[in-house]
């Protein structure tokens, strides 16, 4: 008996080494090497270690770069803020239009990337590794509702396995609980950030999503508010701002977004205390903004 027992563990050693080996081989290639010889390593791996989680990984990152086709594209009139481009002018120094890039993603090389990932996910449903890179892959082709339904499907999950993620090379990933719910932050401003209003919608499903979970998550109360800011649904946006400083009574974008709610109610009184409050915050464009809003305020 001992003899197997021995004899099993040399087996798994030997494939963990196997790959360990094809893991670094294929990043090697993947900084320095070609497409096709990138291919060959995977191909050689999937041949030997098929049950590799970091097989996954590497064949998901192979075919979604190897999607990506970046173009050259002229544009006239003046360029979106914050894009990095070549300004066009003409012979009076105006602005004619601007040179920038735009990618395109090749929907069948697109296609076995996330079929990749979703084997590697449905093999390894604790990599969290693996379910933030298909979400960051969803943000990048901009398939908002699908990254949305991921981060649902994730938020869903993280209650079954109690936030006991695992990471590259199986290990385990310390604070899984914060470190998952910061990561869901970022997220969520990334939807913020499109200025797209239809999307604010996104935002509150998974806001709602993690308070199903998470009923104390400052930040998803927060985020849930948003979308009744924008709405002009200031009482019940108050209901969730209120709750979130009840739990973290300095956290002066909680704040600054019940002074903004209350002044847009009329109640300048209330607006006017929440506002000072916000003046104590080490965030000098929040202070900007309270200073400005007070100014207005005590000059009705």
């Amino acid at each position: 008996m001992k003899k197997n027992i021995i004899l099993l563990l040399a087996t798994l050693v030997s494939f963990s080494i196997y790959a360990q080996d094809y893991y670094n081989q294929f990043h090697n290639c993947f900084q320095n090497g070609t497409e096709e010889e990138q291919f060959e390593v995977l191909n050689e791996w999937e041949s030997k270690s098929p049950n590799d989680a970091e097989l996954y990984t590497c064949l998901f990152n192979f075919y979604f770069y190897k999607s990506k086709d970046e173009i050259v594209v002229i544009n006239s009139g003046q360029p979106p803020k914050g894009e990095k481009v070549l300004i066009l002018r003409d012979s009076t120094d105006k602005v004619a239009g601007f040179i920038g890039s735009k990618i395109n993603y090749e929907e069948s090389s697109l296609k076995k990337a996330f079929e990749n990932i979703n084997t590697g996910i449905k093999l390894f449903p604790n990599r969290l590794d693996m379910r933030l890179g298909k979400i960051y892959a969803l943000g990048q082709i901009k398939d908002w509702e699908s990254f949305t339904e991921e981060i649902i499907r994730t938020i869903n999950y993280s209650a079954q396995n109690k936030n006991k993620w695992t990471w590259t090379h199986n290990q385990e990933r310390d604070n899984g609980e914060d470190f998952f719910l910061s990561c869901l932050q970022d997220y969520q401003m990334q939807l913020y950030n499109t200025m797209d209003d239809k999307l604010l919608l996104n935002m509150q499903n998974i806001a709602r999503a993690v308070l199903n979970h998470y009923p104390s998550h400052v930040e998803s109360l927060s985020n849930m508010s948003i979308g009744y800011l924008v709405s002009q649904k200031y009482d019940k946006a108050l209901i969730l701002l209120l709750k979130a400083e009840s739990i973290s009574p300095k956290d002066y974008i909680v704040l600054s977004n019940i002074a903004y709610a209350y002044k847009e109610k009329g109640d300048t009184k209330k607006a006017i205390n929440y506002y000072t409050m916000v003046l104590q915050s080490d965030d000098q464009q929040l202070k900007e903004q309270a200073k400005q809003a007070l100014k207005i305020l005590k000059n009705k």
